[in-house]
């Protein structure tokens, strides 16, 4: 009697390799099995209700349709005067300055906003909580306050 060729490792990988393809083949007929194509059109079909949430079901036709009058539309923003940057000198408190870093924060006392300020925008020495006059000037993040000194 001869012994096998086989090793016992080649046997092995045999193995494997079956049952890696037999995974394989029920992956394939598991996907063909629970395939979403050759779907109707009506049941690909989504609507939105009157509440705007997507639905299956269509709307219902003699339902009645309320009519929103454009006009009462309100935003929820407050408006506030235009005001224009430069000419007009502002009054605020210095809310926070840092001098080792040479910027700060004004409170406008009319329109309530924070205006940055740096060090180079300062006509005198400023401290925090002090009254202060000041121009706008348009910059690259908005406003910043220039030509700032301590309020008479």
């Amino acid at each position: 009697m001869s012994k096998s060729q086989e090793t016992f490792n080649k046997k092995e990988k045999e193995k494997k390799r079956l049952k890696k393809q037999q995974d394989k083949q029920a992956k394939k007929e598991d996907r063909k099995a629970n395939s979403d194509k050759g779907k109707s059109l009506d049941e690909m079909m989504a609507y939105v209700d009157e509440n705007g949430n997507i639905t299956s079901t269509p709307p219902d036709p003699l339902k009645r349709k309320t009519v929103i009058n454009v006009e009462d539309i309100q935003i929820g923003t407050a408006k506030q005067a235009d005001i224009e940057e430069g000419d007009i000198e502002r009054t605020g408190t210095l809310t926070f300055f840092n001098h080792s870093k040479g910027y700060g924060f004004i409170r406008d006392h009319v329109t309530q906003e924070s205006i940055f300020v740096h060090i180079n925008g300062l006509e005198g020495a400023v401290n925090e909580n002090d009254k202060v006059t000041f121009e706008t000037q348009k910059g690259p993040k908005g406003l910043n306050a220039v030509k700032v000194k301590l309020a008479k």
